[in-house]
């Protein structure tokens, strides 16, 4: 039977005094232990709603962005055909299966990506753009993929 290496909220109370800017690493550990002992007076309950918070953020930044780096995968991949490559297939492959993890994780983000997909692709085109050095105007104004298109791990690929 392997012994809990996890310190009590009394031998935490006794290192040197740890607050959320002072040490954030030793304050998240007296956190979990606080939160998992109920030990309510132990906690920094401001801080820790703020922390909650933006792991929620933290999740639709990496969306955001993952879906950004995706279409203008995914752009560049039809747009500049002579130009496709195992890395931009590997980029696509691997945004897609990044997204879905987000999405697994937590299935409530879907509302957010469909409701981000305009302003993704508007960045998409304009990361595309500066890339190939394209036109702008070659792009399509309005995404041309179905958010079932753009999670899809065949579509537009070659099999």
């Amino acid at each position: 039977m392997r012994k809990s290496i996890m310190p009590s909220v009394e031998q935490l109370a006794t290192t040197p005094s740890a607050t959320y800017n002072e040490d954030f690493y030793l304050w998240t550990q007296k956190m979990a232990v606080a939160l998992r002992q109920g030990a309510v007076s132990a906690l920094d309950m401001e801080n820790l709603a703020e922390e909650i918070e933006n792991l929620g953020k933290s999740d639709r930044r990496a969306l955001k962005s993952r879906l950004e780096i995706l279409l203008m995968h995914l752009l560049k991949w039809q747009f500049q055909p002579n130009r496709r490559s195992g890395s931009w297939q590997c980029t696509i492959i691997e945004q897609r299966l990044r997204i879905q993890d987000i999405l697994t994780d937590s299935p409530s983000l879907k509302n957010y990506l469909i409701s981000i997909l305009p302003e993704a692709h508007h960045n998409a085109i304009l990361l595309a753009a500066a890339e190939t050095t394209l036109p702008l105007d070659l792009f399509p104004k309005d995404c041309p993929y179905s958010i079932k298109q753009i999670l899809d791990i065949d579509y537009l690929l070659p099999d």
